[in-house]
């Protein structure tokens, strides 16, 4: 489908405190499917992780049972909230003690709800949250209407559709708090999976944290009880499962709908307890260094390796700054370095409105470039937001939101322009851009391999069900078998450089063609498994400098030394199996070059190239590369045990 240049970007969720937000897909709106394919970019992507964590037998373990039933047991072990009526008593609600608030109003830029939102603060500091979601035309495809805010006005059961809540409290074993969510449907029983856009169910805790900055990482091994565990984040100052390192939104009521004619349900009526709320999730966010100002006395100070509170300064800045003087949120905030880049209108158009609210929840004190709290970092994203938002579709990642993407006037031209003045150009004929949704072939990465036969894919293709290979050039004597296939095959007995191109399409449309080069070298890493990963990870002035508990601060979420990962008291070959496991957590098998495990260690978002043997500008068999090429092959054989 194509549209005119100036359709636009809007791609984020909503500052909604309990509203769930997360991935998208432009069939996704055409197209809802169950069960999701292992492809993310398929029609039910929205609101999954764009790494959706798929198993060797190709299901997404993100949006699984396992999963669901996983993260439950890590932060309610004895099920003393699985029911709303259970999860208000335990956090105190209705019982005349904390602070207490309730605020009603129109979700016009997430889920399209009307919300009944109550909010608590106990006397010990902890935080709670349930918000009662209304929908009155769920068959117009869950858009935003007036009559949902209505209906969350006059508490109309017959249109309540679920409730979402979040406790930040301490974990099961005690410690500091952190973010958990629940979600309940209609009767007040926990759910397992929740349906927040119509267009499918999806496992919690996806669906939330996929916005809330959370982790979607992969499960571990069955432990002695025969059940999978939520991962352990190692970075995380809780050092609890199930802390996934997700965070609070603040609540932006300039995007939300009020009533222009029920008496108390104004936008000036519902601001002071919309003020009062932000004050609590201002609490909730770490702080970097002492600060004097009295709404920063109830934030704790940051450990060495976390997110920072980054929303902080957009909370700060809407109400006036230090002192949170101003009595109605007024967002005017465009952080300095992108005043001093020129692109305040990028930020304020694209950024602020798009971007901001998923992606200011995410990153944290030894990496946090995907934050875009600077121009520079998100410039250094270029490629990735060509990927994610103008070509896959998984961006953004709300059915809403992503309809606004490409409805709203002004946005994509913005975002368009950026892109090519950062040397990637989305344009088409007579300067229009394509939404996502044509063919797009994708042959996977530039690559060295021996000489033989050698395994070819356009499985990570998008949008396409035809396929064409063709050798471009390389050594004479090469020959191309199912050449009209994803799986095609190359024979090249002699050593050199083979092109070859791929062209992918879907009924009469055809793709641009993409190439691939292949090294053929005798010398190229084969039948490469865990333990040769493994030694490369754990080599001198390697990976484990600082992926380990003694490493350089501030440390990263997953160690890869040997230690003791299932907690049975001893380091054997059950801890090597998980290890195994969080590494593999690293690959993403539906997009394989924004794997982390690749990404990362070749100096994308990483603080530079720490490592030798990962420069993947090199050209495939390049001893500059020597390291990627073997992690790179690995994964290409599916990443072998």
């Amino acid at each position: 489908m194509i549209r005119p240049l100036h359709a636009c970007l809007s791609f984020a969720i909503a500052a909604v405190l309990s509203a769930c937000g997360g991935g998208g897909n432009p069939t996704d709106t055409r197209l809802p499917t169950q069960p999701p394919p292992p492809n993310t970019s398929g029609p039910t992507s929205f609101l999954l992780f764009p790494n959706p964590q798929v198993q060797p037998d190709g299901t997404v373990q993100t949006n699984s049972q396992a999963y669901a039933d996983a993260y439950y047991r890590a932060i309610d072990p004895n099920a003393e909230r699985d029911t709303l009526a259970k999860y208000k008593a335990k956090n105190g609600f209705e019982t005349g003690s904390g602070t207490e608030l309730n605020v009603i109003f129109g979700d016009r830029r997430d889920l399209g709800y009307g919300r009944r939102m109550y909010a608590r603060q106990n006397p010990d500091g902890t935080l709670a949250f349930y918000v009662e979601n209304y929908l009155v035309q769920a068959g117009a495809g869950y858009t935003y209407s007036p009559l949902n805010l209505d209906a969350a006005i006059l508490r109309d059961g017959a249109r309540l559709v679920g409730i979402n809540a979040i406790e930040f409290s301490p974990g099961p074993n005690g410690g500091v708090s952190f973010p958990k969510f629940y979600n309940f449907n209609a009767a007040g029983v926990r759910q397992s999976f929740v349906n927040l856009d119509g267009q499918g169910p999806k496992a919690m805790p996806g669906p939330c944290i996929s916005c809330h900055g959370g982790r979607g990482d992969a499960l571990t091994p069955p432990d002695a009880t025969g059940k999978p565990l939520f991962n352990l984040v190692q970075n995380g100052v809780s050092l609890a499962r199930g802390d996934v390192q997700a965070h609070l939104h603040p609540f932006e009521p300039d995007v939300f709908d009020f009533s222009a004619t029920r008496a108390g349900f104004s936008r000036a009526e519902q601001e002071p307890a919309i003020k009062a709320i932000n004050r609590m999730i201002l609490c909730s966010y770490p702080i970097a260094a002492p600060s004097a100002s009295p709404e920063d006395a109830c934030r704790r100070e940051a450990g060495g390796s976390e997110w920072l509170g980054t929303e902080a300064a957009l909370i700060k800045n809407a109400y006036g700054g230090d002192g949170l003087p101003g009595a109605a949120w007024n967002d005017t905030y465009v952080p300095l370095s992108w005043q001093a880049a020129g692109q305040s209108t990028l930020y304020r158009e694209v950024v602020a409105t798009s971007c901001r609210t998923c992606h200011a929840m995410r990153g944290n004190a030894a990496q946090s470039d995907i934050d875009f709290t600077s121009y520079e970092k998100f410039a250094g994203y270029a490629d990735r937001i060509k990927a994610h938002v103008f070509e896959r579709g998984n961006m953004p990642l709300a059915k809403i939101v992503y309809d606004a993407f490409w409805d709203t006037p002004g946005r994509a031209q913005l975002l368009a322009n950026f892109l090519q003045q950062q040397g990637y150009d989305v344009r088409g004929p007579a300067d229009q851009v394509s939404e996502p949704g044509g063919p797009v072939a994708d042959p996977g990465p530039d690559r060295v391999a021996t000489p033989g036969t050698i395994a070819l894919s356009a499985s990570m293709s998008l949008f396409a069900d035809t396929y064409a290979w063709s050798l471009v050039s390389g050594p004479a004597g090469a020959t191309l078998a199912n050449a009209a296939s994803a799986n095609a095959t190359l024979s090249a007995t002699a050593e050199g450089t083979y092109v070859l191109q791929l062209v992918a399409s879907r009924g009469g449309a055809q793709g641009a063609p993409k190439q691939l080069r292949v090294v053929v070298s005798a010398t190229a890493p084969s039948n490469v498994h865990f333990a040769d990963i493994k030694a490369i990870m754990q080599a001198p002035a390697s990976c484990t400098q600082c992926h380990n508990p003694e490493g350089t601060l501030p440390r990263p979420p997953v160690f890869y030394t040997n230690y003791d990962r299932n907690g049975d008291g001893m380091v054997d070959a059950t801890d090597d199996t998980w290890f195994y496991n969080e590494v593999r957590s690293r690959i993403n098998f539906t997009d394989l070059v924004a794997s982390p495990l690749l990404r990362k260690p070749s100096g994308h978002h990483h603080k530079g190239a720490l490592v030798s043997g990962f420069n993947s500008d090199a050209v495939p068999g390049d001893p500059a590369r020597v390291r990627y090429d073997t992690f790179l092959n690995w994964i290409l054989a599916g990443a072998p045990q």
